[in-house]
């Protein structure tokens, strides 16, 4: 693979494909805990957008080497139908936010407003009209 791109290089911008730094490249060897050894690379990898995913098609000609990109640009849709429905369900909870503030501004300004109201005064508790079940005799 790296020939290849090698060899097609012109395909392959800046925003199609980077080498890693090697502080990134290092990075993943000092989380592993057992310190094993990753595959004895000797040089720092490239990476690839989805673009560069896709470029790679037209440079990479082997059953394998279709099957892999296949799966990726699969994957790659995947990751962006997900991350669409994501944004969806934001927009859809900022609404649910935005429509719940203004009820609940309504039920406080109307509680205010009860507050400001002039209540009945009773001298004693039994001077008031009561509520709910009631005996035969009221």
């Amino acid at each position: 693979m790296n020939e290849q791109v090698k060899r097609n290089i012109d395909r392959f911008p800046p925003d199609f494909m980077f080498q890693l730094t090697e502080e990134e490249f290092e990075q993943p060897k000092k989380a592993n805990p057992l310190g094993e050894r990753w595959g004895g690379r000797r040089y720092i990898p490239f990476v690839f957008s989805e673009c560069g995913i896709a470029m790679l098609s037209s440079v990479l000609n082997s059953p394998r080497a279709i099957s892999v990109n296949i799966s990726i640009m699969r994957t790659f849709v995947r990751l962006r139908s997900f991350l669409a429905m994501e944004s969806g369900l934001a927009e859809k909870m900022n609404k649910i936010e935005r429509n719940t503030n203004h009820l609940f501004k309504i039920v406080f300004e109307r509680l205010d407003s009860l507050e400001e109201a002039e209540l009945p005064k009773y001298e004693h508790p039994h001077d008031r009209k009561r509520i709910g079940l009631k005996d035969k005799d009221d």
